[in-house]
């Protein structure tokens, strides 16, 4: 363990860039990643300091993993230390996801890219299931809980519900119960008494204002400049409503990116979904940049009055903005809450029972995915309010359920990392696309 307790700035950036360039496997890696560097090797943040900024974090709409950076770059330096932490674990992702979208964009049509996403795909529906599992075996410590991820996916998958809808009847239930008997959510008792020092509400109205300014001020130019029926604006509205309402990481804004950008906008198809997903998985940074992917795409397939490449740039960076400008406002606005939020035992409910509805929402996803990526037709039933799509069993594409089986038995069997699954997929979409 080092000397200095306390880094200087210069340290900190250094060690947040190299953090943001080896920042592969997702929340869980990262977050192991940085407890390494920050707790067990630096000695700059305590172990429970630590621990206790990730339950912070996990309160919190958008990707956890960012907002610890933030919090640390915060609790170190401030404002600016925040800010180069949160930026830095952000930006090697981002440009790294944005070139990929470009060649994505250029390239989607060759049948040869087509083969190797066909790989991606089908390892993509394997990951899934592996998040499923692992956020399932982690949240569903109570019948309750189990109860609100059970009605959470058959409200997505047979009747369509709106995820904020769901999202808030999760809070409501959950903030019910924890006032009324918190062990229906095992939730642990409160533990000391609240700080007795002055609330420090005028951090937060400082962070509020200017973080929330700066947040609106590209989606004002957006609507002065091109007007609210442009595909930015879309891009933009839709994205920011996305910030607020997605608890549960990637694959719960997934899940709300489908219902949304595919079946409602028309951006993208699920298949091209499942690509922007594959391609997040193998860079670094936080697996809601597959965001940025989508962003893309939308402006690049409706330009005017720009090229298609500079639209699909500018969609890109509006959309990681929006993404990403609000987690930082809440780190700043709520990090000097922190000690008083572990007795808010109504929200710890809230938020209890919104992550076990994201198990639902995950679910929902696997089996859409599923659908859509291992059969070519799906014909829609109607059954009262219910509405579902059931396969057409002679449309199954052989290719794609057999390297989805080989993806699970690597996954699951062989326990190997997502960065050594991906490409083997791929390799093998081009080979069975190429045999056949």
């Amino acid at each position: 363990m080092t000397d200095t307790p306390h880094p200087s700035f210069a340290q900190l950036v250094r060690v947040s860039a190299r953090i943001g360039c080896l920042s592969f496997g997702g929340p869980v890696g990262q977050i192991a990643l940085m407890h390494r560097e920050f707790v067990e090797e630096l000695g700059w943040i305590e172990e429970d300091e630590y621990l206790h900024a990730l339950n912070f974090c996990h309160l919190l709409p958008g990707p956890e993993a960012q907002q610890l950076a933030t919090w640390i770059g915060w609790k170190l330096h401030g404002t600016k230390g925040g800010l180069a932490a949160g930026l830095l674990f952000v930006i090697p992702g981002a440009l790294t996801i944005l070139a990929l979208s470009v060649l994505y964009g250029y390239a989607a049509r060759l049948d040869w890219f087509a083969a190797l996403f066909l790989g991606i795909k089908a390892a993509v529906l394997a990951i899934i299931v592996q998040a499923l599992l692992r956020i399932a075996g982690r949240t569903l410590n109570s019948p309750l809980k189990r109860t609100i991820a059970a009605v959470a996916f058959v409200g997505l998958a047979l009747f369509a519900l709106p995820f904020p809808l769901v999202v808030l009847g999760a809070g409501l239930i959950g903030a019910f119960a924890a006032a009324r008997n918190p062990a229906l959510l095992a939730l642990k008792p409160l533990g000391k008494a609240p700080p007795t020092a002055p609330r420090p509400w005028g951090q937060t109205l400082r962070a509020i204002l200017v973080g929330g300014a700066l947040w609106a001020a590209p989606m004002v130019a957006v609507f002065l400049l091109l007007g609210p029926d442009h595909v930015l604006w879309q891009i933009g509205t839709f994205f920011s409503k996305l910030a607020v309402v997605t608890f549960g990481g990637a694959y719960a804004v997934l899940a709300y990116m489908a219902q949304q950008a595919v079946q409602d906008f028309g951006w993208l198809s699920a298949g091209e979904m499942a690509d922007g997903l594959g391609l997040a998985e193998t860079t670094p940074g936080p697996l809601i940049m597959v965001t940025q992917f989508v962003g893309y795409l939308a402006a690049y397939r409706a330009p005017e009055p720009f090229t298609p490449l500079v639209a699909g740039i500018i969609g890109a960076g509006l959309t990681t903005w929006v993404t990403f400008a609000p987690c930082f406002l809440w780190i700043f606005a709520l990090a000097p809450w922190l000690e008083r939020l572990e007795h808010a035992q109504r929200l710890k409910g809230a938020l209890s029972a919104i992550t076990a509805a994201i198990v639902g929402v995950i679910g929902s996803l696997a089996l859409w995915f599923a659908l859509h990526v291992l059969f070519a037709e799906l014909k829609r039933v109607t059954l009262g309010p219910a509405a579902f799509d059931l396969p057409l069993l002679t449309s199954l594409d052989w290719r794609a359920a057999l390297l989805a089986a080989l993806a699970a038995g690597l996954i699951f069997g062989a326990k190997w990392s997502v960065l050594r699954v991906l490409p083997i997929a791929a390799l093998g979409g081009l080979a069975l696309s190429l045999l056949t």
